[in-house]
């Protein structure tokens, strides 16, 4: 019998079978460590701390300060860093970017959703977004921006991230998380504060996401952003997970008497059923947004 070479024996048996290790994600031995670490440095910057530098990210990342800077040497050469006034802090690159709107742009969420976002503007008058989570942060991926004059100062760009447990765009999306589920994306005793309105631990959080999940929408007068109000409702695909959520803001601390309230809230409903349904949503007997959205259309 011929022997195997030693090329031959660190190869797997049956490649398809190592394809599906990696598809799987359980070939943590055919992970890449300078892949993974310049993605993990990217991932470090964030609209809290646009700028960072290498002595941090080594920190962070737990890698010696001669490779990260190798690393963001790389990242900087491709364009997905550039330096902050030619010192060694860094920040996001144009390059990074340029993927962030081709995904957007990929999105069929956001070839249904922009022309539902119009619409939406137009009945309400407010702007309207369309936000999708990306674990604890939301992420705004398509907007309609309202004509009047009230919100010049009030733009939200497409790619904002904002905390997911202090937001109620957060609980809404968070929609189909257990509290086992919370716990393990929220390890931490106490949760962010940012306002004294934040849940300030895992179970407050759940609470609050449950909350959303019967009413089948979320609702928050300036309880993040002072001045500002929101309603947001969830959007589903086929099979019925919680994939997306449809969003107006309100330019004050409040959102009005309780009719024109229940008012915004089923028109918001409407969009994000609406939405769901192109995604081949049927809806489930009892869903309170799909209730919610019936009201609308009836009126």
């Amino acid at each position: 019998m011929a022997r195997r070479s030693k090329q031959e024996d660190t190869q797997p048996d049956n490649l398809e079978t190592a394809d599906e290790d990696v598809s799987s994600g359980g070939g943590s031995s055919y992970l890449v460590p300078g892949l993974e670490r310049g993605l993990r440095i990217l991932a470090e910057f964030s609209a809290r701390e646009p700028v960072l530098g290498a002595p941090e990210l080594s920190r962070r990342i737990g890698i010696p300060r001669t490779t990260t800077f190798r690393l963001l040497q790389t990242l900087e050469a491709l364009g997905f860093l550039e330096r902050v006034n030619g010192d060694r802090n860094f920040r996001l690159g144009v390059a990074v970017l340029r993927l962030g709107f081709e995904y957007v742009n990929s999105l069929e969420l956001t070839d249904f959703g922009t022309p539902i976002l119009e619409r939406l503007r137009d009945a309400t008058g407010l702007s309207t977004h369309l936000l999708i989570r990306d674990q604890r942060d939301v992420v705004f991926v398509a907007k309609a921006q309202s004509h009047e004059p009230l919100f010049s100062s009030v733009k939200v760009h497409v790619g904002t991230r904002l905390p997911a447990h202090a937001t109620v765009h957060g609980h809404v999306l968070m929609g189909d998380l257990s509290l086992s589920a919370l716990k393990v994306l929220y390890p931490e005793a106490q949760l962010e504060k940012y306002t004294e309105r934040t849940p300030a631990t895992v179970e407050e959080l759940y609470e609050r996401v449950e909350e959303c999940a019967l009413l089948g929408y979320g609702l928050s007068e300036a309880s993040f952003e002072r001045g500002i109000s929101v309603v947001t409702a969830p959007v589903r695909d086929h099979s019925g997970a919680i994939v997306a959520a449809v969003a107006a803001t309100v330019p004050r601390s409040d959102i009005g008497v309780d009719e024109e309230k229940s008012r915004l809230v089923e028109a918001i409903c409407a969009a994000a059923f609406e939405l769901s349904t192109r995604l081949n949503y049927r809806g489930a007997g009892g869903d309170p947004t799909a209730v919610l959205a019936a009201r609308w259309v009836l009126a």
